[in-house]
């Protein structure tokens, strides 16, 4: 058996841990490189057993870490994507064994390695619910190695601040939320942002890549977001969205679906020109804020209607659902401008405002629609129950929406 390529390959992982360079040893260990490519064609059918004649060829665990390459290189290119991912996992786990008494210059290779498990867990997760089996045990097991990688990064007290471990935290913790939200196991965050929190020795957030940075506040406004922390989840989305990549669409795409709802809410409608960046977004809000600029009710009913698989698919519906109100008030507001400004409006007049928009209401609903436009904030004013009669505030009767004291009130 000819062996001169993995030779090779042995010789590149000794010289890139003699120079300590992290970037050599993550392309080394790409399963999709050509040298991988290779090793699939100089070993046909490898095993454990076969290649443990190469144990002891450069130091412990990298005899081990290069056998376990080739078992994964040799599953991936015959697409045994669960056998790939447990064999990768394993590679892993001596690779962190590794990466917790070194300082942090394998970091590169760390992320590298941990990017591919979790794509390889994604690819097996696939292929077992095409068989019909269980489509998220690969990913859970994925999250479960990466949290070791994230307890040699945060336990790091010896090297020197440049090259600690613990630059590798907020890169590690993304990817552990990026598993447990494909596999919606995501009460189990609680116990990594814990962690962070224990460890007041971390350097601060701005001090990380700002990849890391937007990531992880991604995460953090989602897990807000779910929270129904919307005040929270707003300010991190929105640090998220200003400090991403001008070219990464897609990412900026993603945290535009759960601020722009909030920002709405707030009384900040979005240009059309930002809409028009982002086509699906376009799409799926452009019928919800066509009918708040118009106050057309029905309108924003049938748009409810049209997307709420999906909303609710992506945790909106309640959000938009409540965020009718502001259609409400723009129905309301064109009353008041009908009556020219007046302060003192019979609740007749709002009442058939609302059945000429569709809504089939009786006086007394519209009154309480009216009374919870006052609790809310919308409208200045009150009821006079027994006159029938609305009056509002001689100034500012509609307060702008970005001037509520709690926009996120109706929320709750």
């Amino acid at each position: 058996m000819s062996s001169a390529r993995f030779s090779t390959f042995l010789t590149q992982i000794a010289q890139a841990l003699q120079d300590e360079s992290g970037p050599e040893l993550a392309y080394l260990l790409k399963p999709t490189s050509e040298h991988g490519k290779g090793l699939v064609k100089e070993f046909r059918n490898p095993t454990k057993q076969s290649l443990s004649y190469y144990e002891g060829s450069v130091e412990s665990p990298w005899d081990e870490i290069a056998i376990q390459y080739v078992l994964v290189v040799n599953h991936c290119a015959k697409k045994r994507y669960a056998e790939a991912f447990k064999e990768h996992g394993a590679l892993v786990s001596l690779f962190v064994r590794y990466f917790a008494t070194n300082s942090g210059w394998t970091l590169p290779a760390l992320f590298s390695i941990m990017r591919d498990l979790r794509d390889l867990a994604f690819d097996a997760d696939l292929d077992a619910s095409s068989k019909g089996q269980e489509g998220t045990a690969n990913m859970e097991e994925a999250a479960r190695i990466i949290s070791k990688a994230f307890s040699a990064c945060v336990t790091d007290r010896q090297s020197p601040y440049a090259e600690s471990r613990k630059w590798g935290v907020y890169y590690v913790v993304g990817l552990i939320l990026k598993c447990y939200f494909r596999v919606r196991r995501i009460s189990l965050s609680k116990n990594i942002l814990r962690a962070i929190d224990a460890n007041p020795d971390i350097p601060p957030l701005s001090a990380y890549p700002r990849s890391h940075q937007v990531t992880y506040r991604y995460y953090i406004g989602m897990l807000s977001f779910l929270n129904e922390d919307f005040a929270k989840s707003e300010q991190e989305l929105t640090l998220a969205f200003y400090n991403c990549h001008t070219g990464a669409r897609r990412n900026q795409q993603r945290i535009l679906i759960y601020l722009l709802p909030l920002r709405v809410l707030r009384g900040h409608l979005p240009s059309a020109e930002l809409l028009k960046r982002f086509p699906v977004l376009e799409d799926l809000y452009t019928p919800f804020l066509s009918a708040i600029r118009s106050g057309n009710i029905k309108a924003y009913d049938s748009a409810l209607e049209k997307f709420e698989r999906r909303l609710v698919e992506l945790n909106l519906w309640l959000t938009l659902e409540r965020a009718r109100e502001l259609c409400i008030r723009g129905l309301f507001r064109k009353v008041w401008v009908a009556s020219q400004r007046g302060t003192r409006i019979p609740i007749s007049l709002f009442h058939a405002s609302l059945n000429i928009a569709g809504m089939d209401v009786s006086q007394e609903e519209a009154e309480c629609l009216v009374a919870n436009m006052v609790y809310r904030g919308y409208m200045r004013g009150y009821i006079s129950h027994e006159k029938q009669m609305v009056v509002l505030a001689n100034t500012n009767a509609f307060p702008r929406l970005a001037d509520r004291p709690a926009p996120y009130a109706s929320l709750y």
